[in-house]
């Protein structure tokens, strides 16, 4: 059994002479970088499994359609005031403010095709809180620390001029998986 640990010796001193403990964690955080950028970063998943199967996420059997109900199926994400109920729609900002110029993405089913959509909320900043037709689904959000996944904050606040949050939109960006 000596021959053993004096191998096992021998060979942990020839790496501690050919190494540095600088070195090891250089090579350990270019491994780990270099790993996370092996991850996609969007878009983010925030669909809810149980709303799927139940027969998909807009609630109703057939899947509600009405933009100004929270449970219409682009908002399966969704944190704000609907934009629709605010005197825009939901895809388009009401007049006097502008989109947020960073949003989160969920990915929700749309019962009529039952195909996965990739959508974008978007902010709507420049004039105060709508206060009409409060949605908070939040269906795969995550700790803040998780920014795209994180919906609780004021994302005009990326914006130049226009800071304070009036509405929300749910842009369709594409079919999921589709690449």
């Amino acid at each position: 059994m000596k021959w053993i640990d004096r191998l096992f010796e021998r060979s942990a001193r020839s790496i501690a002479l050919r190494s540095s403990r600088r070195g090891a964690l250089a090579r350990i955080g270019k491994t780990a970088v270099g790993g996370a950028l092996l991850f996609p970063v969007l878009p983010f998943d925030r669909t809810n499994r149980l709303a799927h199967a139940a027969g998909g996420a807009g609630g109703a059997a057939g899947g509600a359609q009405d933009e100004t109900k929270c449970d219409y199926w682009r908002y399966c994400a969704f944190d704000g005031f609907l934009c629709s109920c605010c005197g825009g729609s939901a895809t388009t900002c009401p007049p006097g403010t502008e989109p947020s110029t960073v949003a989160w993405v969920g990915t929700c089913r749309n019962p009529r095709d039952g195909r996965d959509y990739v959508i974008s909320y978007n902010d709507c900043c420049g004039k105060s809180s709508c206060g009409r037709c409060f949605c908070n689904t939040n269906q795969g959000e995550r700790p803040g620390y998780a920014m795209g996944l994180f919906n609780d904050i004021n994302w005009c606040m990326a914006n130049t001029g226009t800071q304070m949050f009036h509405c929300t939109t749910a842009l369709v960006v594409g079919v999921a998986g589709k690449g």
